[in-house]
């Protein structure tokens, strides 16, 4: 029995299909089928039930599938001990981020993180916040950096707290405020994300909205990227909500819309690290949030938790 061998019946047993797991793995099936087939043989047990599609475990599988889990976890943070060095930290680190945080906070942090940590390899994956939690449950990632709360089984750390910006076209009526309400939003239509990302749900609460699908001068349009939402607004078509550091490398001189603040208390929203284990990649983590933290823009350093929207 190995691990490579514990693995890989984990991974036939989250995709449900040999085939599916073994291109997630990056292994060919046959290899994938003949190593599970002589774990079965050596343990003298039928781990899964080929005879229904999707394949699914025995009852004895089961249990031999959660004891692989938590025999692999143990050997991550073996890993992970080996991986804190007097030279300094090295290993793979595996990072989920969300998009609406991700092409605007990783370039900030990025150089500088590598200039310390030279033996770390990041790898960035962006997803969704719920897809970021679920693969942190099954040990794919590390760390999440999301916008929102991730629940009471996971382990939180603020990064920072994020104002919201209004971002309107230059012949809006609220383009001329020198700061906006809350209140101005109420009767307002946005441009939006699609559903599943977290600051659509918080442009939603922020401004007493409905989910249902928003239309502007005869379009109807949700989108997956910011900034696709600016550049219809750059259109001359309405008005979106933005996260503070999406806008800065606005160039006014550039741009046919127009940013607005908004008065205090000004809604915000909190970047946090979130993981799933305790003491696995500790080190990394403490980095990584030292690093995050040095690298923001002033602007968000020292604000206090208040109207927060989440």
């Amino acid at each position: 029995m190995t691990l490579t061998q514990l693995s890989y019946i984990v991974a036939v047993d989250k995709y449900r299909h040999f085939a599916t797991a073994a291109q997630h793995i990056y292994i060919t099936q046959p290899t994938l089928s003949m190593q599970i087939q002589k774990l079965e043989e050596d343990l003298g047990v039928i781990i899964f039930d080929r005879s229904k599609t999707p394949v699914i475990p025995t009852e004895k599988g089961r249990k031999i599938i959660d004891e692989a889990k938590a025999i692999l976890s143990g050997a991550r943070h073996i890993e992970d001990l080996a991986s804190h060095t007097e030279k300094g930290l090295k290993g793979t680190f595996k990072i989920g981020i969300i998009p609406t945080v991700a092409p605007y906070l990783v370039p900030l942090f990025l150089k500088p993180f590598m200039e310390r940590h030279p033996e770390v390899e990041l790898v960035f994956h962006e997803a969704l916040t719920a897809d970021i939690l679920t693969a942190l449950n099954e040990d794919e990632l590390d760390i999440g950096i999301i916008g929102s709360s991730s629940g009471q089984q996971f382990f939180e750390q603020t990064l920072f707290l994020e104002p919201f910006q209004a971002y309107v076209s230059v012949s809006h009526p609220l383009a001329a405020r020198e700061k906006l309400r809350i209140e101005d939003l109420y009767a307002e239509e946005l441009w939006l994300l699609n559903e599943g990302h977290c600051f659509r749900d918080q442009a939603l609460k922020l401004c007493k909205k409905d989910t249902q699908r928003f239309k502007t001068n005869n379009i109807q349009f949700e989108s997956g990227n910011l900034e696709t939402l600016k550049k219809l607004v750059e259109q001359d078509f309405g008005m979106t909500l933005l996260p503070y550091l999406s806008l800065q490398s606005y160039q006014p001189k550039c741009a046919n819309g127009v940013i607005k603040s908004f008065e205090e208390p000004v809604p915000r929203r909190k970047i946090r690290l979130v993981h799933a284990r305790a003491y696995l990649k500790e080190h990394h983590i403490r980095a990584l949030h030292e690093c995050i933290q040095e690298c923001l823009p002033e602007e968000l350093k020292g604000i206090e938790e208040e109207n927060l929207v989440h």
